[in-house]
């Protein structure tokens, strides 16, 4: 997809408007988290229990994608980071490769990591449940060192560096971290996995080439938008061809 469909051009870290795919994400995962938080507080609990990664239900295939919209909602600072890193690095990203193409990179990252969390937490014995976008995230920090590599990015907000560096720096100390004391409560797996997805299916063209195969419909569900619509066709016509034997033998 060029640049010369779209109305957002790439101006750097963290500038300009808001994009329409980072825009759908944001408003997303803010109505979930005020839904969690209500019936957190004043009904079951059963949000948690149905859609967050829990490597123990890792038969429940729906898992690896939902865990995305969930974030602590005893820690508004779980979001508020997560939204905000969502805005700075997604934006620029998706102004250049369009929506389409940066939603099916955001959840092929986002449940990769996902799947990661799983396998590692089945190998280990590590059964505790995740929540939270950081994993995509990741993977879109990786995006933007790729694309963008001299932008400056203000490390730790307080120096900037060339985003290349500070991808290379993010994936360091997240793959130390995986070393280091348990139970700081931060998947450093699902961080970790985000970015290595990221950058196989940026090396491979992998969600690049999945869009021109749904291409015909322009959106990111075009494969199963197509086949409906065939569908839709096939029995329009058979309808019609009961009609037209039906008026004959009249």
């Amino acid at each position: 997809m060029g640049l010369a469909d779209r109305s957002y051009a790439p101006r750097g870290f963290g500038v300009g408007g808001v994009p329409p795919g980072v825009k759908l994400l944001l408003l997303a995962n803010i109505a979930v988290f005020v839904l969690f938080f209500f019936e957190t507080r004043f009904g079951p609990g059963w949000m948690f229990r149905l859609f967050a990664l829990a490597p123990s239900r890792w038969i429940e295939i729906w898992r690896p994608f939902t865990y995305l919209f969930l974030h602590d909602a005893g820690d508004i600072w779980h979001i508020l980071l997560n939204m905000l890193m969502l805005y700075m690095f997604g934006a620029p990203v998706e102004q250049i490769w369009g929506r389409d193409r940066f939603l099916r990179y955001y959840f092929l990252c986002g449940v990769g990591a996902g799947v990661c969390v799983l396998i590692a937490g089945l190998l280990t014995g590590d059964m505790r449940p995740t929540i939270g976008a950081s994993g995509a995230i990741f993977g879109l920090i990786l995006a933007f060192g790729v694309l963008l590599k001299d932008a400056p990015v203000m490390f730790s907000f307080l120096f900037p560096i060339p985003a290349k560096y500070a991808a290379m720096i993010f994936g360091a100390i997240e793959f130390f971290a995986l070393f280091g004391r348990g139970g700081s409560g931060v998947s450093h797996i699902a961080h970790l996995g985000g970015m290595v997805m990221g950058f196989f299916f940026i090396r491979s063209g992998l969600d690049k080439r999945m869009g021109r195969r749904t291409a015909s419909s322009g959106s990111f569900f075009g494969g199963i938008g197509d086949t409906y619509k065939r569908w839709k066709l096939e029995r329009a016509k058979r309808k019609f061809e009961v009609y037209m034997r039906k008026n004959r033998e009249r």
